[in-house]
C-alpha cells in the first residue's frame, strides 16, 4: 500500500452538499479535459460524479476510447491502484491518470509480488527439469502492472472473470506457440486461487477439493511464503494448474452456510436464486445456482423476471444499487450475507479525496499521477493484447455453477 498524505482540514470540514457542489463545479470548469471513472464497487456519493462506470478492465478500455474521442488530458480513476495502472497502460502517453487516494490498493493484487513470481517460475523450472513441460502463466486483471509485465514477458496473458475459461483454453494449447509432440502444458495462475480453481473445474480438471484416490488432484496451491511454494517436485510435475495463494478479501467472506441460510429464509416465499462471483471459494460457487463476473451479475439482474428473488454474493455497494433498481421492476434482490462485504480499500476514495484531486488538476498541480514504467508497460500490454486477441466478447448472462458446468469425469 502506498502512503497518502492527510488532506487539508477544509476538505474534512465540508458538508456532503458542499463537496458535491465543489466536484460538479470543477468538472464543469475542466470540461472535456477531464474524464472521471467510477468502479461498480464505489460508494454512491462518488459514483454519482462518474462519467463512465464499469468493472476495472472495461473502464480502462472505455476510458482509452473516450479520452481519445474527447481529447481528454486527465483521467481520474475512482477505483484502486492496479486499475489506475491498467488505465495508464491502455491510454495515450499524453493522458495522465490520477488516483484520488494512493492508499486505495487491492489486497489480492498485493498478494503477488514480482520477485515472488520470478522465484516461483525458476523453482517450477527446476522441479520439471528433464521433462517435456511448458508453463504458460495467466494473471487475472486484478493484479499489479509488474505482474502483468512478468506474465507478458513469459508468453502469458491476462484474463477477466468473464473470459478466464477462454484464456485457459488458449494457454492449454500452448499459448501463441503450440506444444511440441509429447510436451505437457501447465498453467501458473495468479493471483486469485479461487477464480483459477473454479475455472479449472469448469475445464474438467480435478481440484484439491474433489480429489480422491481414484481421481488425483490436477490443481495445486503455490504458497509464495513457503519454500518451493510448499510443494514437492512430484506434486509440481503431476499438476496441470498451479494456483497462486491469493484471494479477494470481500468474496472470501461468503460461505456455503450463507447459501443454506438464505434458502431456508426464503423457502416459504417460493425460493430464491443464488448468484455469486467466481472469486468466491469453490464450495460457495458449487453450492450457488449461478456464478458470473460483475457484468454478468448486473445483466442477469437487469433481465430478471418480475416476481423473482435473488441473493447475490458480491460487494455490498453494487448489490445495494442493483436492489434499488430491481425493486422498481418488482424483482427482489438482497446480498447473500449480512456480513460487511465491502471493499474497504475502494472505500478510501471518497468525495473529499475526489474534490482534492480535481482542485489540484484545475490549479495546475499533478496530484497522485500513476505512471507505469515504459518497459513494464510494453510487456503488460502484451499480456492484455494476447487476452483480447484470443477471446470473444464477454458472454451475455451468468454461467451455470461449476457443480453442473464441469464435464463429467469417469472413475
Amino acid at each position: 500500500m502506498l502512503w497518502q498524505p492527510a488532506l487539508p482540514e477544509r476538505y474534512v470540514r465540508m458538508t456532503d452538499a458542499e463537496l458535491a457542489e465543489g466536484i460538479r463545479a470543477r468538472k464543469a470548469e475542466l470540461g472535456k479535459r477531464l474524464l472521471v471513472l467510477g468502479h461498480h464497487y464505489q460508494q454512491d456519493d462518488v459514483v454519482q460524479h462518474a462519467d463512465l462506470t464499469g468493472d476495472s478492465l472495461k473502464l480502462s478500455q472505455m476510458a482509452a476510447e473516450e479520452a481519445e474521442r474527447r481529447g481528454s488530458e486527465w483521467i481520474v480513476f475512482c477505483g484502486v491502484h492496479f486499475m489506475a495502472e491498467t488505465a495508464d497502460i491502455l491510454t495515450s502517453d499524453r493522458v495522465k491518470v490520477v488516483l484520488p487516494d494512493l492508499s486505495a490498493g487491492c489486497s489480492m493484487a498485493d498478494m503477488a509480488q514480482y520477485d515472488e513470481a520470478v522465484e516461483a517460475w525458476d523453482a517450477i523450472a527446476r522441479a520439471t527439469a528433464g521433462t517435456r513441460t511448458r508453463v504458460v502463466p495467466i494473471t487475472y486483471v486484478n493484479s499489479s502492472a509488474a505482474i502483468k509485465a512478468f506474465v507478458g514477458s513469459k508468453g502469458g496473458a491476462c484474463c477477466t472473470s468473464s473470459n478466464a475459461a477462454q484464456v485457459f483454453d488458449w494457454a492449454l494449447k500452448g499459448g501463441d506457440a503450440p506444444p511440441a509432440s509429447g510436451e505437457e502444458v501447465k498453467i501458473l495462475f495468479l493471483p486469485d486461487q479461487h477464480l483459477g480453481r473454479n475455472t479449472a473445474k469448469r475445464k474438467g480438471f480435478v481440484t484439491e477439493f474433489d480429489a480422491s484416490p481414484r481421481r488425483p488432484a490436477q490443481t495445486v496451491l503455490w504458497n509464495p511464503r513457503r519454500e518451493q511454494g510448499g510443494l514437492g517436485d512430484a506434486e509440481i510435475r503431476a499438476a496441470r494448474v498451479l494456483l497462486w495463494a491469493g484471494h479477494c478479501s470481500v468474496h472470501k467472506m461468503f460461505r456455503p452456510e450463507h447459501i443454506d441460510a438464505v434458502r431456508a429464509q426464503h423457502a416459504a416465499d417460493g425460493g430464491i436464486t443464488v448468484i455469486v462471483h467466481p472469486e468466491c471459494s469453490q464450495d460457495v460457487v458449487d453450492a450457488a445456482d449461478l456464478s458470473g463476473s460483475t457484468e454478468h451479475i448486473i445483466r442477469t439482474i437487469e433481465g430478471a423476471v418480475p416476481g423473482t428473488r435473488w441473493a447475490i454474493g458480491t460487494e455490498i455497494h453494487l448489490v445495494n444499487r442493483l436492489a434499488k433498481a430491481a425493486a422498481a421492476r418488482g424483482v427482489f434482490v438482497r446480498i447473500l450475507s449480512d456480513c460487511q462485504c465491502l471493499c474497504t480499500t475502494m472505500y478510501r476514495i471518497d468525495p473529499q479525496h475526489l474534490l482534492w484531486a480535481l482542485d489540484g488538476i484545475a490549479e495546475g498541480r499533478e496530484p497522485n499521477v500513476v505512471r507505469v514504467h515504459p518497459d513494464a508497460k510494453a510487456q503488460a500490454r502484451l499480456a492484455l493484447e494476447r487476452m483480447l486477441r484470443n477471446t470473444a466478447p464477454a458472454g451475455q448472462g451468468a454461467v451455470p455453477s461449476a457443480a453442473t458446468a464441469a464435464p463429467a469425469i469417469v472413475d
